[in-house]
């Protein structure tokens, strides 16, 4: 459970390093990503996002 917890963290980093490219494949846009404005910045939770390419990930884990 400790390693999926850690999966996920590091996506996390992932995907908000490469926001911009994610968008334009239309990652980071999906119902259930969160995106809200608070202490004067843009914060962005990425949770749909996440599940997907953890899902993805683990499909080709699974079958690699």
């Amino acid at each position: 459970m400790i390693r999926w917890f850690l999966v996920i963290f590091l996506l996390l980093v992932l995907i908000s390093l490469f926001t911009s490219l994610l968008q334009k494949l239309g990652l980071g846009k999906l119902p259930g990503d969160i995106r809200f404005r608070a202490l004067g910045r843009e914060w962005f939770l990425p949770i749909t996002t996440t599940l997907l390419l953890s899902a993805l990930a683990s499909l080709l884990a699974h079958h690699g």
